[in-house]
Parts: structure tokens; C-alpha cells; sequence
């Protein structure tokens, strides 16, 4: 199977190319030339199968170029019981008839960036085989709070292989940061960008595209690549998650086979939501897709409109994961709906690189709506949603799964769609503690109380135990404490790499 580029320039290049590029030389995205059909009684027949094997057989579909061997390799070194706390990796949680919680967030980072960023240094360092690659690959990573850490943690101590990662100065949780800044391995670099998450990740994308830098690199025998969602090899996973959840539903007969089903993802960047609507390409009975956002509410604006317009005020929410006004994974979704018409979906990019914003055409609009649905969700709502959650039900939400929650309620009260509901859990609530603690104690137990403190009170109130990784993070030194601006990054690179040439 070959690779296109959503901007139609670049040349077609295989699965283990892909993987390996990251992104386009014209600044597009890789999409497979064709999606990969499930045939009559797979679903059935994986009822059977743990997340290893179901994950095997859906990534022999996109990667063709992978050995069998390789790819077994690849999953059983990512998804084991020392890397997830849990033996369904990805497990369902039933709050009522017809609602199901898919908690995502079982990996060592307690963030659903586990579910792709365990496999794909396995991915990345079998591509560089297959694909005779020499030089030592640079992982450059920009990330609002869950990807860097996830990214960190899985390819630290990888040989052949050092990341980068860019976070937002003030974009991050207190938990997301100290993650990130106590991070071991020996080939791991972590700076603050002064700005926001979109600063960051327009940085990032520029040195992609800077020839010059590449050649650079590559004179020192080095080659950028990406673990953000722009990379092929961090998405693929990810469809693999929504497939292994309709095979639970139908293994516990919660559905019927063939029943459609609703998924609702919180979601600032689209990737993780995207992933869903390849799975239901692949022939998963999908009803709705349902895109939940914050504040920063750009998605919703474009699913109900059609017009993508990042001029607007940036807002700094309680799901901080989702602060995003730039949402790259969009890219593909419109070169899915267009047919594949990389002509107009590089006008649109241009558009929104020149002036912020692009209006899609009322087809395609149309089109995207036959199967998206969105709204959004304040900040206050989302504490309303924790606190009912938790009184309703017994199960104490995240932030972002809050997002979502609240979302999905306001489409069923708005449509009556009764069809059973996905909703993706994409952290564990200690993740977000002093705003999961703010909706569920009261302001005397959680006023003026520092982050971890604040995590010992909601462990204690709610009997939910702290998750290890996270445990006894406040304790830890800081490794990484370099601030850097958008406009430095090529050069704090260059100082992480020891390129003095670069650095001048």
C-alpha cells in the first residue's frame, strides 16, 4: 500500500517510509492511497482475542510492508502487563445501558497518547530497517500536556533514536509538567516555549519545511521525524482502540451484530477522533461521530459551519489538552471527503497559513456532517459534569472525559438518538487533579492547597488510590528547565545536539 500526501506534491512513499519521514516534504499529511475493508466475521471472530492480537491484525492491514513477525514484535513489546496496569489495555466501563467509558489511559504516562506512543518507537526503529535508513533519527515532539511525556516515555534509552519535546510555558497541567521535566533516559531534551500550544506546534512545522535545517542535520548523520499525530505511525494505533471497543460490546452482548454506534471524543488536534472515523471506513458500524471541545471551541465552529477560522481569542481551560486553535489532523479528513482532491486541500492550508482561515464548499460541509457531530463545553459545565458524574455513577471523570460526558448528553437531549455511546477516556482524573479535587470536595477541603496535596485529598474522599507512575512525582529532581521562544527553537535544537554549526 502506498502513502499520498494530502497535498498531493510529494511523492507516494510506503507504510515503513511513512513512518519513518513523518510528514511530507510539501507539508502534508500521509494518508493510504486506499482504506482497508473488515471483512464479513472479523468482528465475530476477534471476540476471542486479546488487544495484542486484534491490534496484530489491524495493523497488518496498513502495514504491508512489515513482516508478520515484525509486527507481532512491534505490539507484544508495547502492549504487556509492565507497560499497562490493566489486562484488557484498554478497558469498557459500563455507567448505565447504552453508556460505556473506554479508559485510555492505562500506560505508563496515564494519558491515552500510551495507546500509540508505547508502539511506535517499535514502529519507528523496524522502518528504519526495512527502509536502509542510517542516519540517527531526531523525534521532534510539540505538545499541549499528554504527547510529550507519552513520547518521552517511550523512547527514552531507544537507541538510534532522540526526542525533543516543545511544551506550552503555562499551556500544562502542574502533573503534565512535572512529568515531563523529571524525565530520565539518555537521549531525552525537554524545553517550555514561551506561548501557547499552537506557537509551539507552528515552530515545529516550520523546521520540518526548513530545508537548510535538514540538510544540516543530515550532514551530522541525523533526520527529523515526528511522534505527534501528523505522524502516520502514531494514528494508525489508534484505530485499533474504537475496533477492540465494539468487539467488547458485542462479546458482552451489550449490541447486536451490525448495530451502530455512537463515539464521542474529546479532542483539540482531531487525531484522536479521526482515528475513529478510519475505523468506521474500515466497515465498523458507526452512527455518530461526536467531537467534543472546550472553549476553544474552532471544531465545532467548522463541523456546524464549515468555516475554519483560527482568529480567535485562545483561551486557557481546565482541560488544557484541548487548548488547540490549530487542528492538523484535519488536513486528512478533508482529503478523505474530497476523494483525495490534494488541490483543494492545499489551497485551504494555504489559506490558513495566509490569512487563518478557510471556508470549505456547502458539499463537502454536507458531507462531514452525514457524519460528525459537535458542541462544546465550558469550563464550568465541565466541573458540573465531574461533580455528576461522580454522584451518579461512582466514577470520577478527567477533565476531558468531562468534555466529552457533557457533550454527549447535550446530543442525546438535542436528537434523541438513543444509540449506544463510546465516550473515549483520554486521562486518568489525577492527571487534572486540583480541578477534579474542586469538583467533588468542598472549597475548605481544596482552597489554597498546593497540586499534590490536593491529590492526597481526592484519593482519600473518593477511595480511588493514586496511580503509581504519579505517585511520587513531586519528589523527583528537575532534569529539564530551559525556556525557549517559537522563533529559538532551531537553536535550542541545535545546543541539545551539541551542533555548534547550527548553534551560531
Amino acid at each position: 500500500m502506498k502513502y499520498f500526501s494530502s497535498r498531493g506534491i510529494s511523492s507516494p512513499v510506503s507504510a515503513a517510509q511513512a513512518i519513518t519521514i513523518g510528514i511530507a516534504s510539501d507539508g502534508g499529511l500521509f494518508v493510504p492511497e486506499t482504506v482497508p475493508q473488515l471483512k464479513p466475521g472479523d468482528l465475530e471472530n476477534m471476540k476471542s482475542w486479546n488487544y495484542g492480537r486484534r491490534a496484530v491484525f489491524i495493523l497488518q492491514q496498513y502495514l504491508d510492508d512489515f513482516s508478520l513477525e515484525e509486527i507481532e514484535l512491534c505490539v507484544n513489546n508495547a502492549y504487556n502487563n509492565s507497560r499497562f496496569d490493566h489486562e484488557e489495555i484498554a478497558p469498557l466501563v459500563k455507567l448505565e445501558p447504552g453508556l460505556f467509558i473506554q479508559e485510555l489511559w492505562h500506560g505508563p504516562t496515564l494519558a491515552f497518547k500510551d495507546m500509540a506512543l508505547q508502539i511506535l518507537p517499535h514502529l519507528l526503529t523496524a522502518s528504519m530497517k526495512i527502509t536502509g535508513v542510517t542516519e540517527d533519527i531526531v523525534i521532534l515532539v510539540a505538545t499541549s500536556g499528554d504527547t510529550g511525556k507519552a513520547a518521552l516515555e517511550g523512547f527514552k534509552d531507544v537507541g538510534r533514536t532522540r526526542v525533543i519535546v516543545f511544551y506550552p510555558q503555562e499551556g500544562v497541567s502542574v502533573v503534565q509538567k512535572r512529568q515531563m521535566i523529571t524525565q530520565e533516559g539518555n537521549n531525552v531534551y525537554v524545553a517550555a516555549v514561551a506561548g501557547n500550544f499552537d506557537d509551539a506546534q507552528a515552530g515545529v512545522k516550520r523546521i520540518f519545511a526548513d530545508s537548510d535545517f535538514a540538510a544540516h542535520l543530515q550532514a551530522e548523520g541525523l533526520k527529523l521525524s515526528s511522534a505527534n499525530s501528523i505522524n502516520w505511525g502514531r494514528l494508525v494505533p489508534q484505530i485499533i482502540y474504537y475496533i477492540s471497543a465494539y468487539i467488547d460490546l458485542l462479546s458482552n452482548e451489550e449490541i447486536k451484530p451490525g448495530e451502530k454506534v455512537n463515539i464521542v471524543v474529546p479532542t483539540g488536534n482531531f487525531g484522536n477522533i479521526l482515528a475513529a472515523y478510519y475505523a468506521g471506513k474500515m466497515g465498523l458500524p458507526v452512527n455518530r461521530l461526536i467531537c467534543a471541545s472546550n472553549a476553544n471551541n474552532v471544531l465545532t465552529e467548522f463541523i456546524n459551519t464549515g468555516r475554519y477560522d483560527r482568529n480567535r481569542e485562545f483561551h486557557k481551560t481546565i482541560s488544557p489538552s484541548m487548548d488547540i486553535l490549530i487542528s492538523s489532523n484535519l488536513e486528512r479528513l478533508l482529503y478523505e471527503v474530497t476523494d483525495h482532491d490534494a488541490n483543494r486541500v492545499r489551497r485551504w492550508m494555504q489559506e490558513l497559513a495566509e490569512q487563518g482561515y478557510y471556508q470549505i464548499d456547502d458539499s463537502t460541509a454536507s458531507d462531514i456532517r452525514q457524519i460528525f457531530q459537535a458542541d462544546y463545553c465550558s469550563d464550568e459545565d465541565t466541573l458540573d459534569t465531574i461533580r455528576q458524574t461522580w454522584k451518579q455513577y461512582r466514577y470520577l471523570p478527567d477533565t476531558h472525559t468531562a468534555v466529552a460526558l457533557n457533550v454527549n448528553e447535550k446530543y442525546r437531549n438535542a436528537t434523541g438518538d438513543k444509540s449506544v455511546a463510546i465516550v473515549a477516556s483520554t486521562a486518568s482524573p489525577f492527571k487534572f487533579g486540583s480541578s477534579v479535587a474542586r469538583a467533588v470536595l468542598s472549597p475548605a477541603m481544596s482552597d489554597g492547597k498546593p497540586e499534590f496535596e490536593l491529590l492526597r485529598l481526592l484519593s482519600s474522599a473518593t477511595g480511588i488510590q493514586i496511580p503509581t507512575a504519579i505517585r511520587d512525582l513531586e519528589k523527583l529532581p528537575v532534569i529539564h528547565n530551559i525556556l525557549t521562544s517559537a522563533g529559538e527553537m532551531p537553536e535550542t535544537i541545535a545546543r541539545f545536539l551539541n551542533l555548534n554549526k547550527l548553534s551560531k
